[in-house]
């Protein structure tokens, strides 16, 4: 796992641009002679393991693209493409899923149903690639679905899993500010789009102190605000884009008509105009209950599990989401911290690391979920078919 999590690492692909990643992955499971589609979706890759005996079909997925951030780690095996880097753990995710395969193949006697093996591009970037692959029928037959996240801020040994909403709905928005340029020693005969971006982004701020349940999660941020121009220019135009995060549908369509109206409202109190655009992302990861509490007893008595904690709801984004709308199933976070570093950086950060033992045992879980569900269905399928 390690030595193809290190190839991986080294040579990382951004969303929609995969082609050595798939090609790579493909080739590992048609050498272990499984049933093996490319191209799913666009550049996915499905694999199918079937049973020497009946029953249902377990599903697993694992991302494989990269970010376009220039890594800043000392791992002898950094990446080798400047400004590609695999700072979000998907290098992991795919070596475990490729290992764990190689296991389970080599038990298909004795394995009681299938196993599905959803490798995904593009997870990073809206639209992303789960819902194409989707669409292109990778989850036809599949009774269940289980994935995991190798996730830096969980101590080694530790798993994390909630019911219910896990991840948040991640959408984005622009607004461009039309105003008035003009000299900057003549700011009466403007009407300055940087102001106006000002109190737009400080009115902004009043959609979830004050237009959101207190009892619901919301963020609403503006990470972009451009108007650049000569330091004697007053601009004639802004740009600020940001993104909204929510769990519940009611509370993303109030983010998305609010930011309209305060919009509206500061720009006509400034006698400007206004283009807003509100972009869908991945909706809520949300996870099912009762297989939720099925994992939760399995990986209890997985080797390596030092403790199952129930983790607050995440506001970042993942299109495991579309899976999770089809099928039953649950997406858990598998500890990917050292104890021996200094200092633990974020996902998405260009020093990003994760604990290579957290490849096991990410396999492991997986492992034993899939293995449960089928022995534990085994007969309930055989008398309904009967």
């Amino acid at each position: 796992m390690v030595e193809i999590r290190r190839h991986l690492h080294q040579n990382p692909e951004l969303s929609f641009e995969e082609v050595q990643t798939p090609a790579f992955i493909a080739g590992y499971h048609e050498k272990l002679g499984l049933e093996v589609r490319r191209g799913v979706g666009g550049r996915g890759v499905v694999s199918t393991l079937k049973g020497g005996k009946p029953g249902k079909t377990v599903a697993l997925r694992a991302d494989f693209d990269a970010l376009p951030i220039q890594e800043e780690t000392d791992l002898p095996f950094k990446s080798n493409v400047p400004g590609v880097m695999h700072a979000c753990g998907h290098d992991g995710h795919t070596a475990t899923l490729l290992v764990l395969a190689k296991v389970l193949t080599e038990m298909k006697g004795e394995l009681e149903g299938n196993v599905v093996f959803i490798h995904q591009h593009a997870e990073e970037l809206a639209p992303g690639g789960a819902l194409p692959m989707i669409e292109d029928g990778c989850l036809d037959g599949v009774d269940v679905i289980y994935g995991t996240h190798l996730w830096a801020p969980l101590p080694m040994g530790t798993v994390g899993y909630r019911t219910g909403p896990v991840m948040a709905a991640a959408d984005s928005f622009t607004i461009k500010v039309q105003g008035k340029g003009g000299h900057g020693a003549q700011p009466h005969l403007t009407k300055d789009s940087i102001v106006i971006g000002a109190q737009l982004v400080s009115n902004l701020q009043q959609i979830v102190s004050r237009r959101v349940n207190p009892l619901d999660a919301a963020v609403v941020s503006v990470g972009a605000f451009e108007a650049k121009n000569a330091f004697n220019v007053i601009a004639d135009t802004a740009m600020l884009t940001g993104t909204a995060r929510t769990f519940k549908e009611d509370v993303r369509v109030t983010i998305e008509k609010e930011i309209d109206r305060i919009a509206k409202g500061t720009c006509l109190a400034a006698d400007a105009t206004y283009e807003y655009i509100y972009k869908r992302g991945y909706p809520a990861v949300v996870n099912h209950k009762e297989d939720t509490e099925f994992f939760v007893e399995v990986a209890k008595k997985v080797p390596g599990v030092v403790e199952l904690e129930e983790i607050e709801a995440q506001m970042g984004g993942e299109d495991f989401a579309y899976y999770l709308e089809k099928v039953p199933g649950t997406f858990f976070f598998t500890g990917a911290e050292d104890a021996a570093w200094e200092e633990t950086f974020p996902h998405h950060h260009p020093k990003f690391k994760i604990n290579e033992d957290a490849l096991l045992l990410a396999a492991n879980l997986l492992g034993a979920a899939t293995l449960t569900y089928l022995k534990q269905n085994t007969n309930e399928r055989i008398e309904v078919t009967k």
